[in-house]
């Protein structure tokens, strides 16, 4: 009887330890809490668009709450040093585009280091650029409104989402190639930039399909050429800069999805699973396709394809930069 009682209280200690251990492990299991995902601009522009379509279906890849919050100013370099110095465990994580390349040319007190402060985890899309005005703009079609900025050159006024923006680089290479020079706005974003196009505050804008597709659409600004060498399939009556009024011309605004460096192998993987299962979304290609993008390539979708292209693309566009002599505040 003592040796059985004996068994019996040893098994007993067993099952209680291998729950415990279970347990543990069902509590520590990455994600156990709501995720972060930093949008370095303001709500209601091209890149928050793309980071809640994203977040939504990465959530349901991995059963939890995915959370977008904006935090804009400097050109997004404050929501990218937020992430650069939060924990390293996969809750907070940055969806960012273009401008991520181009902060190192931009400032020189930059509190981080583009390539080496954070995980790259994969690209999401390389949305098409549209080149847009306000409704009474003095022009119809690409031809009277490249002639227009080269008539008006610093009387004309263009606006952007912030000095090293997608937006603002895309006025500055169309200035490099026609050979003028207008005056600037910097906005905190293309959102509050687009309301005061609507508006009539400023003149013209470069800005991505994600924030004019359906303003053009609808009528509410004027919509003139698309800066991609292929035309977009939602705005098809827009012709590509490159076929005629500016030759060669092509900028696109690629997004990325980004974490401070050094997460553990477990919230890698799962998180770059889920963004993979993210582009393959049916309603987000759907989406994605209503606002002139689409989704990348799988293979483009991983931590090394993005840290190959971000390496490439802070010198060719710090040469842009230079070129330009901009300068962020």
């Amino acid at each position: 009887m003592p040796f059985n009682r004996r068994t019996i209280l040893s098994g007993a200690i067993a099952a209680a330890s291998l729950w415990a251990s279970h347990t543990a492990m069902a509590q520590t299991a990455f994600p156990a809490k709501p995720i972060t995902i930093i949008v370095p601009a303001a709500a209601g522009g091209p890149t928050d668009t793309v980071a809640r379509l994203i977040a939504e279906s990465m959530g349901r890849s991995l059963g939890q709450t995915i959370l977008v919050e904006n935090v804009g100013g400097a050109g997004g370099t404050l929501g990218m040093a937020r992430v650069s110095k939060s924990a390293a465990d996969g809750y907070t994580l940055a969806i960012w585009h273009i401008a991520h390349a181009t902060a190192p040319a931009l400032y020189d007190s930059l509190k981080y280091d583009v390539v080496n402060d954070f995980d790259h985890l994969g690209r999401i899309t390389d949305v098409p650029m549209t080149l847009v005005s306000k409704p009474t703009l003095a022009a119809n079609n690409v031809t009277e409104y490249v002639a227009w900025i080269r008539a008006n050159g610093d009387k004309a006024v263009y606006g952007h989402a912030g000095i090293g923006s997608a937006s603002h680089l895309c006025m500055l290479m169309l200035m490099k190639e026609l050979g003028v020079q207008m005056n600037g706005i910097p906005y905190r974003g293309t959102g509050p930039a687009m309301n005061d196009l609507l508006s009539g505050q400023f003149d013209v804008m470069c800005d991505q399909t994600t924030n004019t597709t359906n303003q053009i659409k609808e009528g509410k600004i004027k919509g003139f050429a698309v800066t991609t060498k292929a035309k977009v399939s939602s705005l098809p009556d827009l012709p590509t800069l490159d076929s005629g009024a500016v030759k060669g011309f092509e900028v696109s605004a690629w997004h990325a999805l980004w974490a401070p460096k050094g997460l553990p192998k477990e919230a890698t993987d799962k998180l770059v699973a889920a963004l993979q299962a993210a582009l393959k979304d049916p309603k987000v290609i759907e989406r994605f396709a209503n606002l002139g993008t689409e989704p990348v390539q799988a293979d483009l979708a991983t931590p090394a394809a993005l840290k190959a292209h971000l390496t490439a693309e802070v010198p060719r566009w710090g040469a842009v930069i230079k070129a330009a002599g901009a300068k962020g505040n």
